[in-house]
């Protein structure tokens, strides 16, 4: 069974390497999509605890990011290597993570599955 949870946070960033005008400072209101993946509990009745993702992705990704300045914290501050941060962040506490989804706008994304990095 899939489980899908989305998250928010506000940040700013600038993209160091990109030729245009997102080479200035400038935020986003950020969402993201936590993707599990496994068995329904047969007594709990559910593959993970809403409220326990919940205060997992708080406390290891949101109080980390909401209303920081990106750059301070991943040096090239992409959608994707937002992805692959935080899912770096929460693959040691939830083993059957399986995807981060991040929309930097509406409408587009990148999609995370724990593939190659890049160094």
């Amino acid at each position: 069974m899939i489980l899908r949870r989305r998250y928010a946070f506000e940040a700013s960033h600038v993209l160091p390497h990109h030729p245009g005008r997102c080479a200035r400072l400038h935020g986003h209101s950020y969402a993201f999509v936590v993707e599990l993946d496994g068995p329904i509990d047969p007594v709990q009745g559910f593959v993970f605890d809403f409220d326990q993702l919940d205060q997992i992705v708080e406390e290891h990704v949101i109080a980390h990011l909401d209303h920081y300045h990106l750059n301070d914290i991943i040096e090239n501050p992409t959608a994707e290597h937002i992805a692959i941060w935080i899912y770096r962040r929460l693959r040691e506490m939830v083993d059957i993570l399986t995807a981060v989804e991040v929309f930097e706008v509406e409408g587009a994304s990148v999609l995370y599955r724990g593939e190659a990095e890049p160094e």
